[in-house]
């Protein structure tokens, strides 16, 4: 008996991305583009009974338009009647290939390049100062990446591009800067350490005197937590006598010592750090003092100091040097993708 060919069902394309996946594109919460749905009917071209939502490009693309003209000042209801005035009539299902991540546009557009799209959704909603959003992104990524790969892919990435947008426009964007830099190190705090291994010496993390930027060591201390390293956080600026003060009173494992610019780094205070012994005659102990951060000359570092190159690989070094050396030998630190 001769089988009846089967109608294949119409699919959506495969191109075709959820609420969520696009929220992350574009850097507005999910609730906002269910609103516009709603509201304005700027949702996806096609539904079909018993789906969620799949945002097609050309719906894509009508969203980003809004985006764009919202960011600009224009009010939500008429930058809906201009991106579904404006965008292009959805092909054929058959005919839709798969689009390029979308790319913010517009002159306040910051200098991502290849990155991931929740770089760009991030980016957008910073653009903005759109602080709830810019929250809700980065627990999205720190949820689905874990802290290592959030840092290195998605937050170090978009700071960056912000530090070169802000360097390249005069004083502007520091606000930009300024409310991303808040979001990060308010996540950041979020994230609960887990129980500190018992009796085990802490590791020291402070900027150098004069030092402002803090966020890649509370990256590396809120890394350490996750592992149960114990760590002592002194944050920016810290004066050179408190940190030698600290240094004595609790007899650290290592010393982490960040500076962001050869104008904070400071060689002599990193000898005498290095220097520090305490303990009884003959039974003397130190801390190893391990350098990040760019500030710090690319020469070979002094005894008892290490180079730290990015976050990942840094805390390789840590945790080697928690396990006896013997089973360990030298630790070698490799730069990461994006280093601190």
């Amino acid at each position: 008996m001769d089988r009846v060919p089967q109608t294949p069902p119409q699919d959506l394309p495969a191109a075709a991305l959820s609420t969520g996946a696009v929220a992350r594109r574009l850097g507005v919460s999910p609730t906002t583009l269910r609103s516009w749905e709603r509201r304005y009917a700027i949702g996806p071209a096609r539904r079909e009974a018993g789906r969620h939502r799949r945002w097609t490009p050309p719906d894509i693309a009508r969203l980003e338009l809004m985006c764009r003209l919202t960011a600009d000042g224009v009010p939500p209801a008429e930058a809906a009647r201009a991106a579904l005035a404006d965008a292009p009539a959805a092909p054929p299902a058959e005919a839709v290939a798969p689009a390029p991540p979308p790319t913010p546009g517009g002159p306040s557009a910051l200098p991502l390049g290849a990155v991931r799209p929740e770089c760009r959704g991030l980016s957008r909603a910073a653009v903005r100062l759109d602080a709830p959003t810019v929250a809700e992104l980065l627990e999205a990524a720190l949820a689905e990446h874990g802290l290592v790969t959030a840092w290195e892919q998605v937050i170090a990435p978009t700071l960056h591009a912000v530090g070169r947008k802000w360097a390249s426009a005069g004083e502007r964007y520091v606000e930009v800067e300024h409310l991303l830099s808040w979001q990060i190190s308010a996540a950041l705090h979020r994230i609960r350490p887990a129980p500190e291994s018992p009796r085990s010496p802490p590791v020291l993390l402070a900027c150098v005197p004069g030092e402002q930027h803090s966020l890649p060591i509370e990256a590396l201390t809120a890394a350490l937590g996750q592992r149960s390293l114990p760590a002592r956080m002194f944050g920016a600026a810290l004066p050179a006598e408190a940190l030698h003060d600290a240094v004595r009173r609790t007899g650290p494992r290592a010393v982490v010592l960040w500076a962001q610019s050869r104008a904070t780094a400071d060689p002599a205070l990193a000898r005498s750090v290095a220097a520090i012994e305490w303990g009884l005659r003959g039974a003397r102990a130190h801390a190893a003092l391990l350098l990040a951060g760019p500030g710090w000359s690319a020469g070979a570092p002094a005894p008892r100091t290490e180079r730290l190159h990015g976050l990942r690989s840094g805390l390789a070094v840590i945790e080697s040097l928690a396990l006896p050396r013997a089973a360990t030998g030298a630790a070698g630190a490799e730069p990461s993708a994006y280093g601190f």
